[in-house]
């Protein structure tokens, strides 16, 4: 793979799931670490990325009120206005972060009155935006890979709660190992909220479909709905529907 396609790869990979580890990027690219390394620092200094211990964040993770810098970000508008339609007066739901989010936010409308229960630093902020729903941050140490609060209060915060919808936004996403994330942290969040909650939506990018990361969150059978920025009746979308998830 030649270096400006390393590169590109790269960057789609970062757009897609928001952080890389650079043992991920060595396998699946066919070069050794430190090419991976270099790429990275390139990148960096270039301000393209956030480069950490192990790997990278996405700039638009941690810039995620810069919209332009978010990634099919029309398809998220799209996604953001068929979850906000879900939602009621008189609900409690749980939220994960993520830009798809952040468009959720800000698609809900005015004259909701619900109450948002949220882990994610960047959604609190634009929930808090909306004149009449009730935000509330659940605290405890924050993950600077992820801008969530995570640990064992968080954890713990959430099971107290009765929530009737938990929405989370996609990392990874196929019909055989269900929901995936790559940080242990988060997975324990977001296995939390599921447990908590009547009814689990997971919203993302058709991209993020069929593909896997390391660490499973929760089974195929765990989803109810799924929102894309697909047509339901899309082909892509069929294996999920054999599986009694409702699509949007």
């Amino acid at each position: 793979m030649l270096k400006e396609e390393r590169l590109e790869y790269i960057l789609h990979e970062l757009n897609l799931h928001n952080k890389v580890l650079s043992a991920d990027l060595s396998n699946k690219m066919g070069v050794s670490d430190d090419t991976v390394r270099r790429d990275l620092q390139e990148l960096s200094i270039d301000n393209k990325l956030i480069k950490v211990h192990g790997g990278a964040l996405s700039k638009s993770f941690h810039t995620a009120f810069d919209r332009e810098m978010v990634y099919e970000i029309e398809n998220k508008n799209i996604i953001a206005k068929k979850a906000a339609a879900l939602v009621q007066s008189g609900m409690y739901i749980l939220t994960s972060g993520g830009t798809s989010m952040l468009e959720f936010a800000k698609a809900l409308d005015p004259n909701l009155n619900a109450s948002f229960f949220t882990c994610s630093l960047n959604a609190a902020i634009e929930f808090s935006h909306h004149p009449s729903i009730e935000v509330v941050m659940i605290g405890d140490k924050v993950s600077k890979d992820s801008m969530l609060t995570t640990g064992a209060n968080a954890v713990q915060a959430i099971e107290s709660i009765q929530a009737d919808l938990c929405i989370l936004g996609i990392n990874s996403l196929d019909t055989q190992f269900g929901l995936s994330e790559n940080d242990w942290e988060v997975v324990q969040i977001k296995k939390a909220m599921i447990k908590a909650s009547k009814k689990t939506i997971c919203i993302g990018i058709s991209e993020k479909l069929n593909s896997q990361q390391k660490i499973k969150v929760a089974d195929i059978k765990d989803i109810d709905i799924l929102i894309t920025e697909l047509d339901p009746n899309d082909p892509l979308l069929d294996p999920y529907k054999k599986h009694e998830i409702l699509i949007y």
